[in-house]
């Protein structure tokens, strides 16, 4: 009856929510930190000071596992890549540099930093945000891009 009333593009999205809302709280209460995936990484990498290394590297193998078990349960996804890999590399390098120039990244500000209510993640959000809406404008309207 449930599934009826809410259609599955909504459901799923919305359980990925809460469980990041209620990941990030229960972090915040337990240990102090901010849930951020590119602070984890830093920590879980050596790169950050601070912080339970091995709590950032099972985090993030949590992460991993958790999309792997939901691709499996949740039916009639597929996975694919249109750039070709010469392309991410410098993708992911630009990405990485740049959630370490903003002092985090999209989920870290976004979710965590907006729920503090913390100044630098109200403009790190509004610049991306911002930036996002330009991009899919000029991809549409400009370059006539699906």
């Amino acid at each position: 009856m449930a599934s009826a009333l809410l259609p599955l593009a909504w459901y799923w999205p919305a359980l990925g929510g809460l469980a990041i809302g209620t990941a990030a709280g229960v972090l915040l209460l337990t240990a102090g930190r901010v849930m951020g995936v590119s602070g984890m990484l830093g920590i879980a990498l050596g790169l950050s000071k601070g912080g339970d290394r091995k709590g950032a590297l099972l985090f993030l193998i949590g992460a991993i596992v958790a999309a792997g078990v939901t691709y499996a349960l949740v039916p009639g996804h597929t996975v694919s890549m249109t750039p070709r890999w010469p392309a991410l590399l410098p993708g992911g390098l630009l990405v990485g540099y740049g959630t370490r120039l903003g002092s985090g990244c999209t989920s870290g500000h976004g979710v965590c930093g907006l729920a503090r209510l913390s100044p630098r993640s109200i403009a790190a959000t509004a610049v991306f945000m911002t930036a996002a809406a330009l991009t899919v404008f000029a991809m549409r309207h400009l370059w006539g891009m699906p």
